[in-house]
């Protein structure tokens, strides 16, 4: 059995280590709020986004932009969404797995990868895979601004015909308590169908169709990815806070134990403290009556 004394320092080791799990609980509820409130402010444009293009799509019936139309091939450029920091539980680890498996199902290994956050990125490097560009470091509030120099890299190889299709991979937000991967196709674009009844909007187009179409479609991919990011940073403060409220759990438990464990051990040395006391008394009454 361990010394008392050891027990104790291991019981304020955890006491400190319980503190600092629940203050990043605390802090991942409160940047939690904040990127729900972002998924929500971003809604009605992407919502727009997606009825004017769907609209100017079908007026422009005899142009397609390269953005639309399918290529034959199998070489795919990943844009990976993951955190700057750990403490995840395995939230990052999921999303490179189903990035791993998308790659080899369907593109025979062949991919090259735009990772958005760190975690993403240096796993990928380790795996030895080719990242040809990155943006990391984005704070919890990330902007679009952010990201448009990698996001550009991956369009600008698209354009230039060096890859058949884009992909987007992220941790996409269901719930609080619920956060699944996914592998999303980006280029070429698939519109959403309209709802069912729905009478789409008679728009004036100037110069024409055509031409807002080629200044809407890089926009709209764009804001996938932007929508994608903060998907994922929700995800991020939820998977956290969930990690956090487990650890912090765990160190209690450990601390009631090593408590008992502590009480024992004091108990054991109060009663071999006693026991010595005892034994000394009826030593010298033994002596005293051999004396006499």
């Amino acid at each position: 059995m361990p010394s008392l004394r050891d027990i104790r320092r291991r019981i304020r080791s955890f006491q400190s280590t319980q503190k600092a799990t629940k203050a990043l609980q605390v802090v991942s509820v409160t940047k939690l709020r904040r990127a729900q409130a972002a998924m929500q402010a971003t809604r009605p444009y992407a919502e727009k986004m997606v009825e004017v293009m769907r609209t100017t799509a079908e007026r422009a019936t005899e142009y397609r932009h390269p953005y639309l139309e399918r290529r034959e091939g199998d070489r795919a450029i990943m844009i990976v969404v993951t955190a700057d920091r750990g403490q995840v539980g395995a939230l990052n680890t999921n999303t490179l797995r189903a990035v791993n498996r998308q790659v080899l199902e369907h593109h025979r290994g062949r991919a090259r990868y735009v990772t958005l956050g760190r975690k993403g990125r240096d796993l990928l490097m380790r795996w030895r895979r080719e990242v040809i560009a990155d943006a990391s470091q984005l704070g919890d509030r990330p902007g679009i601004g952010a990201i448009l120099a990698a996001v550009r890299v991956a369009l600008q190889e698209y354009d230039e015909g060096n890859a058949d299709t884009v992909l987007l991979a992220y941790a996409r937000w269901v719930s609080v308590l619920r956060q699944e991967p996914v592998v999303r196709p980006l280029l070429p674009v698939e519109l959403p169908q309209a709802a069912e009844g729905r009478v789409a909007a008679d728009y004036l187009y100037e110069p024409g169709p055509e031409a807002v179409l080629d200044a809407l479609l890089p926009r709209y991919v764009e804001s996938r990815i932007y929508n994608a990011m903060l998907q994922s940073a929700a995800s991020e403060h939820a998977a956290r806070r969930r990690a956090m409220k487990s650890a912090t759990d765990n160190a209690g438990e450990l601390i009631k134990s090593l408590t008992r464990l502590a009480n024992s051990a004091r108990q054991a040395e109060i009663t071999h403290e006693i026991s010595e006391i005892v034994g000394g008394a009826n030593a010298l009454a033994d002596a005293s009556a051999g004396s006499e």
